[in-house]
């Protein structure tokens, strides 16, 4: 159950950000990014007293908290990265260092997955390195910039992996509204400096606002998964979110499927199998 729960949330998070990436090609990424967490944080809201847990810990929040911070700064590092570099650089070294820093972190606390897990972890890291690479180029000129804001991003959204896997999985969704309530804090922040607006054009409203609710209900399937398993485990198939975008943009817009992505998505499928058969 803790692999399906962890695929779920990856699917969830790789068709969240597809209809992101959609609305900002008509608005900001920042104002993309805190309108939609403003309504991941409204959907919270709503079902939080159907699923309130054991009720409010300090530590969850915090660690809750913590992880917004982080997972808003990244999204950030990452859009400028995006922006300013080569995206087939930049995506699949954001992609795997968000994986790498959950597993490191497991295994430096004391996770001992089985040997065939392990197989699958190593399998599954170029997987999504080659799921999120989009174009061939030969060795693409990338700035120092570029390049460590890719990284900041990718530890980031590794950090904010780790960060819901430490909460005690007894205090329901309250985790995640602390990480949607700084988050938040962090992008108007962002904001005000920048003299945004958070405004979204109509064409652009429904696609932020689903967005939003998909990103916080992956958000919930990884929370689910990470309390009943490996963090090493849990969070490198969570990690696999590109591989639903790619499908998506192959349906939806008619992208055309690079051969490396395939290989990508056969190594994903074995780097699956052998984690849930370890399991």
């Amino acid at each position: 159950m803790t692999i399906v729960l962890a695929l779920a949330s990856a699917l969830v998070y790789g068709t969240a950000d597809f209809l992101g990436g959609l609305a900002s090609r008509r608005v900001a990424a920042v104002v993309v990014t805190f309108v939609s967490q403003c309504a991941g944080l409204a959907s919270l809201l709503v079902v939080l007293p159907f699923v309130h847990g054991d009720g409010l810990v300090g530590t969850d929040l915090a660690w809750g908290a913590a992880g917004g911070l982080a997972g808003a700064a990244a999204l950030v590092c990452f859009y400028w990265a995006l922006a300013a570099g080569t995206m087939s650089v930049v995506a699949p070294l954001t992609a795997v260092v968000s994986a790498i820093v959950p597993v490191a972190t497991g295994l430096a606390l004391g996770e001992r997955p089985s040997g065939w897990a392990l197989i699958g972890v190593g399998l599954a890291l170029p997987a999504i390195a080659l799921i999120a690479r989009e174009t061939a180029g030969g060795r693409p000129r990338v700035r120092r910039r570029v390049l460590l804001a890719a990284l900041a991003a990718g530890v980031g959204f590794g950090f904010f992996f780790v960060a819901l896997a430490r909460t005690s999985g007894d205090t329901g969704l309250w985790p995640l509204v602390g990480a949607r309530t700084a988050s938040i804090a962090l992008l108007a922040v962002v904001l005000l400096v920048t003299g945004g607006r958070p405004v979204v054009v109509a064409e652009a409203r429904l696609m932020v606002l689903v967005a939003g609710v998909l990103d916080t209900t992956a958000n919930a399937l990884y929370l689910a998964a990470a309390s009943q398993g490996l963090l090493s485990l849990v969070a490198v198939i969570a990690a696999l979110y590109p591989a639903s975008t790619v499908v998506l943009a192959r349906v939806v817009l008619g992208e055309r499927m690079q051969r490396w992505q395939l290989g990508g998505f056969a190594l994903a499928a074995l780097a699956v199998g052998l984690v849930a058969a370890s399991s």
